[in-house]
């Protein structure tokens, strides 16, 4: 029983010492000279103009994260499919059938969610807000709340 935390803590000393002897060859092995040019944002050999903080469209994340996700469904369906045959064979074929449709269920159950949330649509229109109704005022506004300057 103890051996086995014994080998889980002669892995993560092993672990700990590569780690710190990879960055104390690196440390030193590689040249060092700095320089205030080494400093700037550099983006494919392009000067930069301007700031370099910009805002960035989260779509393009979205949708990596979205490709990543159906990307893992394939790495975990694909061993599955290749040895299916042999589990209905052995009697295990519905089991596996069921297990593998739910994971797919579950997947497009996100799919739908991301689909209707409209995070897959390139270009999101913004719907204009609601014009108030005629000869409503502030303090009849829903939820009864009222704007007073100070």
């Amino acid at each position: 029983m103890q051996f086995d935390y014994a080998n889980i803590l002669v892995f993560l000393g092993l672990g700990a010492f590569l780690c710190a002897l990879m960055m104390g060859l690196g440390a030193l092995l590689r040249p060092s000279n700095p320089e205030r040019a080494k400093l700037t944002t550099y983006e494919c050999g392009i000067e930069v103009e301007g700031s370099s903080w910009i805002n960035f469209n989260i779509r393009f994340y979205v949708v990596a994260l979205v490709f990543v996700i159906f990307d893992v469904e394939v790495a975990f369906v694909y061993p599955v499919v290749t040895v299916f045959k042999q589990w209905v064979a052995d009697g295990r074929g519905l089991f596996a059938l069921s297990e593998i449709i739910l994971f797919i269920a579950i997947l497009v159950c996100g799919l739908v969610y991301v689909w209707r949330k409209g995070d897959l649509d390139w270009m999101k229109t913004i719907a204009p807000a609601p014009a108030p109704a005629p000869g409503r005022t502030d303090a009849a506004a829903p939820g009864g709340r009222v704007d007073v300057a100070a």
